[in-house]
This record gives structure tokens, C-alpha cells and sequence, in this order.
């Protein structure tokens, strides 16, 4: 028997101006995980961007990532952060960014949220991290916001259920 489709699309949010948030809401707890991809920019060389769930704005958020362009590698660490950082790729001069976010048992009620991102851009190198809201609640709300711009007009930001196996 053939399996069913693993990744069911839930939202896809394409702007036609620019826009300081994006968010996701209402979102089922039916699926086991979710998966966000975002191919954006933003209007300012500050190329990085955040993510809130559920609306919580109390230190309850880590991350962790390293960074890479070819030449040399970083990393670094935020610990009981208001938001989890996410490094971005995408700015005007260089083009837009893949992003993508992996949010795992996002609908368990019983366990912290953990996230794996990706991010990468041709001109500017990649990031990958691992960030955890701490956390019991079924996930159901998602803010996406730059840090010190918006982001611009034909930015893609689409959400998807992982079907149980």
C-alpha cells in the first residue's frame, strides 16, 4: 500500500509590499512536526531575524549556531533570550535567502520545543542552529520578524505538517 503524502501544506504567505512580522496562527496540532520554509529578504543590511511562539515574550528562549562563508566559522550561544535569533542571509544587495525551520513535536504537551534552522545565501555563507523554547504548550502561534528592517515585497514564507508515520 502507498503511503500518503508526509508533507502536507498548511499556509503559504507571499507579500506584495513589505512587511515588519509574519505569523502563523491557528495551526493544528494534528501533524507530529512542522516544517517552515522562508526564500525572503529584508530592506536593511541587518540580516537577521526572529522567531516567537504563541506569543510568549519571557526569557524562555535558547539558541545555539554556527556560521560559515568559506573563509572562517563562528559560533555562539543566547541563553533566556526573549526571542530565538535566527541568522538570515537575505538582504537587497545580495538576494533573497532559503531558510528553513524544522519544529519537532511541536503539538506535545509535555516536553520543551526543539527547532533546527538552516540558512544560506550564494553571496554570504550559511548558518545552521538549534534553538529550544522552554516550554510545555502545543505550539499554535508562529511571529516571524526581522531584527532592524522588513522584509520585502516577494518574500515567501510557507508552513507544512509532517504526517505521522
Amino acid at each position: 500500500m502507498a503511503a500518503g503524502n508526509t508533507y502536507v501544506a498548511l499556509a503559504t504567505n507571499t507579500l506584495s509590499s513589505t512587511a515588519a512580522t509574519v505569523t502563523f496562527s491557528s495551526i493544528s496540532g494534528a501533524y507530529t512536526d512542522l516544517v517552515l520554509v522562508c526564500n525572503a529578504a529584508v530592506t536593511a543590511s541587518t540580516q537577521e531575524w526572529n522567531v516567537r511562539l504563541n506569543g510568549d515574550t519571557a526569557s524562555n528562549y535558547s539558541s545555539t549556531y554556527l556560521t560559515g562563508n568559506g573563509t572562517t566559522a563562528t559560533s555562539a550561544r543566547e541563553t533566556s533570550q526573549t526571542k530565538m535569533f535566527m541568522q538570515f542571509y537575505g538582504y537587497l544587495s545580495t538576494g533573497q535567502s532559503m531558510n528553513l525551520i524544522q519544529l519537532m513535536n511541536y503539538s506535545n504537551a509535555t516536553t520543551y520545543k526543539t527547532l533546527l534552522s538552516r540558512a544560506g545565501n550564494v553571496d554570504n555563507g550559511l548558518t545552521g542552529g538549534v534553538h529550544l523554547w522552554r516550554n510545555t504548550a502545543a505550539i499554535t502561534t508562529i511571529l516571524i520578524y526581522p531584527t532592524a528592517s522588513t522584509f520585502i515585497s516577494g518574500s515567501t514564507f510557507q508552513l507544512f505538517g509532517i504526517a505521522a508515520a
